[in-house]
């Protein structure tokens, strides 16, 4: 396990500990923003009377801008550094939320497609820089702490959510609530970002090995490294390469759609199964950002206890159990129970595999940047599918689907194991006798 200690140019625990709950509340800015918008979804589908097929549509193209602008972003973040990627990142994120707003005042459908477009861009970035942030974060502290900075993102999920349901019982005007929620977001982001990492050419420094040896910017590509340490374009096409990279990719891109398709249709599947109002809805959406945010909290122990492979095990029988239970139930008590399993199924699969993509810091930024453009191609790319397939079976019918890419990630749980001797790297407890 690492140790923090003084050495020149490397923070010691004291930073790293201030990082770390910097990284939280960044992560938790970015759940904030995005569940404020999705809350008052059902609100635009009545004000503007969209079908489900026009809502996913929107989504869809909206995705564009994530899916086009992953792939740069490692290369972003090594060029401008963690701190100054997510300010650009959430500020393009608020302006692009706010043209949502105004698509919807002008009763565009394409207007808000292409300002959901923007929006992605920065939510693509600021996603892939604050990931990267918080594992060199968790290399600094020696031990699993991902889960905590995603129960941070769901914790800001489930405040986003409530207060839109709060705004839409008070019959708050969406054109009042979203800019004023991105506005204040975003300034508190600005604040945030202050306790990130030192960074040395644009990347954060982390801790020093128990040799000594630092594990910061030189090890993840920072410009002060040698030019075969860069996250270039050529690094990050050959962990494109990368079976085990590209089969962690796979574990997060089921987690990644299992999340992202109860945050863009859990509300409008309770409102269609069970004849809920439109706050109602959102409250059962909060239900599930609750039992996702609980479990990121106690899965840090968990993953000490048990390790990576049992523990993502148990969440994706626990998603499949729970997405069934939802969509075949005939009571809100029954859909409640498979929400909360759902929720609580859906919760490690994105932090796990972002911890075990920067296993070995060498490699940390290319193999984040790939396997964060794999999940949020399916987390923004596959609900709006799923409403397209929802115009023609119903909403908790579609969603019924995802149990087909759990079953398949279920027995690729595997090659999410710590890498044998990788620096810094958190070791499962079940794997520890496979250490050389």
């Amino acid at each position: 396990m690492p140790r923090i200690d003084s050495t020149p140019g490397v923070p010691g625990r004291p930073r790293v500990v201030a990082a770390s709950w910097s990284v939280v509340a960044v992560f938790a800015l970015s759940g904030f923003m995005f569940a404020s918008w999705v809350s008052r979804i059902p609100a635009v589908r009545d004000d503007l009377s969209l079908s489900p097929a026009t809502i996913g549509l929107i989504l869809l193209v909206g995705s564009i801008g994530s899916v086009g602008a992953l792939p740069l972003t490692g290369a972003v973040v090594t060029r401008l550094g963690t701190r100054r990627t997510v300010v650009v990142a959430a500020t393009i994120a608020a302006i692009g939320y706010v043209l949502v707003v105004g698509g919807f005042l002008l009763g565009s459908v394409p207007a808000m497609a292409v300002a959901m477009a923007i929006a992605n861009v920065g939510v693509a970035g600021w996603d892939v820089a604050m990931n990267i942030e918080g594992a060199m974060v968790e290399q600094g502290l020696g031990r699993a702490i991902m889960p905590v900075y995603h129960a941070g993102f769901s914790g800001g999920t489930v405040l986003g959510a409530a207060i839109g349901a709060l705004m839409a019982r008070l019959d708050v005007p969406l054109q009042v609530h979203l800019p004023v929620a991105m506005g204040l977001a975003l300034l508190a982001v600005v604040v945030s970002v202050r306790w990130f990492l030192p960074e040395e050419g644009g990347t954060p420094h982390a801790a020093t090995t128990p040799e000594g040896g630092g594990v910061g910017a030189d090890a993840v590509g920072g410009h002060g490294g040698t030019g075969e340490e860069k996250v270039s374009a050529r690094a990050t096409f050959a962990a494109w390469l990368e079976p085990r990279t590209l089969l962690i990719g796979l574990v997060v891109l089921s987690a990644a759609l299992t999340e992202g398709a109860a945050n863009d249709w859990l509300s409008l599947a309770s409102i269609e199964s069970f004849d809920l109002t439109n706050s109602d809805a959102a409250l059962m959406l909060t239900v599930f950002l609750v039992a996702m945010t609980v479990m990121r909290f106690i899965g840090t122990r968990l993953l000490d206890v048990f390790g990576r492979v049992v523990v993502l095990r148990f969440c994706i029988a626990s998603a499949l159990a729970g997405l069934l239970l939802f969509g075949l139930a005939p009571s809100v008590p029954l859909g409640i129970v498979g929400i909360v399993l759902w929720g609580l199924g859906a919760a490690l699969g994105f932090p796990v595999g972002m911890s075990a993509a920067s296993d070995d810091p060498k490699h940390a930024a290319a193999r984040v940047s790939v396997v964060s453009t794999i999940g949020y191609t399916a987390f923004l790319a596959g609900p709006p599918l799923l409403g397209l397939l929802a115009e023609h079976v119903g909403y908790a019918n579609a969603l019924l689907a995802i149990t087909v890419p759990l079953l398949i990630s279920l027995f690729l749980t595997g090659a999410t194991r710590p890498l044998p001797g990788s620096v810094g790297a958190v070791v499962d407890p079940a794997d520890a006798d496979r250490e050389p």
